[in-house]
């Protein structure tokens, strides 16, 4: 429909010129030395605007050829722009696919044909990094000359990701140091490589940052936490003075944690601090129940143990199932020299859960009432389910391995 419309606008277009003309009747004379040159106005009006299309045409073409070359170039630039680009995007999807040595190629060719080095040299880095070969991927990172008090973050997190994967935390650090502001991925790295040089007394701070941002939720957020803790008493108590700093410095929240705990309160023994390792499982156990802790409360005996005794016996009226606090009463029991009892808390454990640690003590308790044959019999069932549980324990680590 729209073209019958142009058609008709043309033809009325034309009709109207053709009638204008027929009602011209004017002439254009052009007198030159001994010429005269008489044109009908409407000849002279065609003459005309033929002229002036063809002037416009011919400067047009020269234009035209006088800019060809640069149009060529920018042609071939913007060609060569595209090419890189599109190589580029090739050797991300290599190495994201795991191809490293068509990924380091890809990045190389896309660098020579303009595409950003700040990408493509990472990419080259962390493909020849992945294939073993440090001196292509030093040099790949050389190219990133960046200023020291502007620093390239892509630069800098994947020198960190590499010193990492080589097991140099403290150099991954000191590149860490570099950057004026972390962002999120930069702070999970620095809580990897605090981690792994063992600096837990500065992972809670990276923990709090982190939950903040939403990478850890407060479960896990928790965990690490715990982890971190546990790990700072064990890794940084060379003494007695340094255990008690750390454990003064860890959240009232976190000393109650069965945990955080288990760990403080075995290295209070270590040292000999009895005492304070009973508080700590005291304090632990009215918050949350935990065998584990328990069990350990009965190898923390002391001057107190009477009391111990005590506190234990309210504990079993509302565990009276659990084998371990029988196990640790069984223990308090023997260190009063209360034979009686003592064997009666070891029978009972037994029959809740036949451990080697309750036949151990039993078969300690015999021979110190002189009983060498029911010690001899406990001795051996206790041997009997020692070895029992490192055949097990080897062959979890051997289907592990396979």
């Amino acid at each position: 429909m729209r073209w019958l419309i142009w058609i008709l606008l043309l033809c009325a277009l034309a009709t109207g010129l053709t009638l204008l003309a027929q009602m011209n009747t004017g002439y254009v004379l052009v007198a030159l030395s001994g010429q005269r040159i008489e044109l009908s106005l409407n000849f002279a009006l065609v003459l005309a605007l033929s002229g002036f299309v063809a002037f416009y045409l011919l400067m047009r073409l020269l234009a035209t050829m006088i800019e060809l070359p640069g149009r060529v170039k920018r042609l071939r630039e913007s060609r060569r722009v595209k090419k890189g680009h599109d190589t580029l995007i090739a050797a991300l999807q290599d190495y994201f696919a795991g191809r490293y040595v068509r990924a380091e190629s890809a990045a190389k060719r896309a660098m020579e044909f303009g595409a950003p080095v700040n990408v493509g040299a990472v990419i080259a880095a962390l493909a020849a990094h992945e294939l073993g070969a440090p001196e292509r991927r030093d040099a790949h990172l050389a190219l990133l000359v960046t200023d020291p008090a502007k620093p390239d973050s892509a630069k800098t997190v994947s020198e960190v990701r590499i010193l990492l994967d080589e097991q140099r935390p403290e150099d991954a650090l000191a590149v860490l140091a570099m950057l004026p502001k972390k962002h999120t991925a930069a702070l999970r790295l620095e809580l990897l490589a605090r981690q792994r040089a063992g600096q837990w007394e500065a992972v809670p701070a990276l923990i709090d940052q982190l939950e903040k941002r939403d990478v850890f939720n407060k479960d896990r957020a928790d965990a690490e936490r715990r982890q971190a803790y546990s790990q700072w008493i064990e890794h940084k108590s060379i003494d007695a003075d340094s255990l008690k700093e750390v454990w003064r410095r860890v959240p009232e929240r976190y000393r109650k944690d069965t945990t955080v705990a288990a760990k403080a309160a075995s290295a209070f023994h270590a040292f000999g601090l009895c005492g304070e390792a009973q508080a700590i499982i005291e304090r632990s156990l009215d918050v949350a129940w935990d065998s584990e802790l328990v069990n350990l409360y009965g190898e923390c005996g002391a001057a107190e143990s009477v009391r111990q005794i005590e506190r234990a016996e309210r504990w079993l009226k509302d565990h009276r199932e659990d084998g371990s606090l029988l196990l640790a009463l069984g223990r308090l029991c023997a260190q009063q020299q209360l034979w009686g009892k003592a064997q009666s808390y070891f029978e009972a454990s037994l029959s809740i859960e036949p451990t080697y640690s309750a036949h151990l003590e039993l078969a300690r308790l015999h021979d110190r009432i002189e009983r060498a044959d029911d010690a001899r019999h406990h001795y051996r069932a206790s041997l009997e389910l020692a070895v029992g549980l490192l055949n097990r324990m080897a062959g979890e680590q051997r289907r592990q391995t396979f």
